[in-house]
């Protein structure tokens, strides 16, 4: 029975952990993207001035979530980089999510 309780506990805090961290990217986005990517990733006005592409854009949906972080860390054109900004964890965190917005 202790068993059974630690197993339970154990997948209960794996899943909430889980939970939280797309609840933290889903923070991120809104703070650190969306005034440029939109709400639900089609560029604002102020986003398409500076060349943000909407994220169903093929050149934008073709790319992995690899490429995601790496521009996110680097930054690109007039994107800033976020290297230094954010964590390793929390870019990739962000563009999990990102690639699953699209």
């Amino acid at each position: 029975m202790k068993y059974y309780r630690l197993i339970v506990i154990c997948i209960l805090t794996t899943a909430l952990s889980g939970m939280v961290a797309a609840q933290s990217a889903a923070d991120l986005y809104k703070g650190k993207c969306q005034g440029c990517h939109g709400v639900d990733g089609h560029a604002s006005p102020i986003g398409k001035k500076l060349g943000a592409k909407d994220f169903n854009d093929p050149d934008v949906a073709k790319m992995s979530q690899a490429d995601i972080v790496r521009i996110t860390t680097e930054g690109r054109n007039r994107m800033p980089a976020y290297k230094g900004k954010l964590t390793e964890q929390q870019i990739r965190e962000l563009a999990k999510y990102v690639k699953e917005m699209k």
